[in-house]
């Protein structure tokens, strides 16, 4: 009756299982690292991509044409002798007439006026508006104290 198990046969599972456990970390490693590398190359190349684009970026602004167009869309200059016209969008602005409590100003809402007008608008309005005066109000000079009630 033969074997079925061998001396011959146990050193070779042997010699294969130590031969496995041997490769498999390295292989393991490996491979992991294959992987790594294939994602910086494709992060090396958007980055790439991205510097050539913010390159032809940059070099536009050597360009006067593209400055002045820049110029005209950003900060909103015009050439002198041109008229400049601001169209605002009907969905935006109110259909409502505004209140006829007194002159309009660049704080209703609405305003078309650049940012530093409404702000020196607004200075001007605060500069205007009486302050009312407290009845227990602290008068200078008078070492802290509040004024007496009125008439009594």
């Amino acid at each position: 009756m033969p074997r079925l198990f061998t001396i011959r046969t146990m050193v070779f599972s042997c010699v294969l299982l130590l031969a496995f456990v041997l490769v498999y970390p390295t292989l393991h490693a490996y491979l992991e690292q294959r992987v790594e590398v294939d994602q910086l190359r494709a992060e090396v190349e958007a980055a790439r991509e991205r510097n050539d684009d913010l390159e032809a970026d940059l070099a536009r602004w050597d360009d006067d044409a593209f400055v002045r167009a820049q110029a005209r869309e950003r900060l909103s200059f015009v050439m002198p002798g041109e008229k400049a016209f601001r169209v605002i969008d009907p969905e935006t602005v109110p259909d409502t007439p505004p209140a006829a409590e007194g002159p309009a100003t660049a704080l209703d809402a609405g305003s078309t006026l650049p940012w530093y007008a409404n702000v020196w608008e607004s200075v001007e309005v605060a500069g205007e508006t009486p302050v009312p005066e407290a009845e227990d109000a602290v008068t200078p000079g008078d070492n802290g104290t509040p004024a007496p009630p009125a008439g009594g």
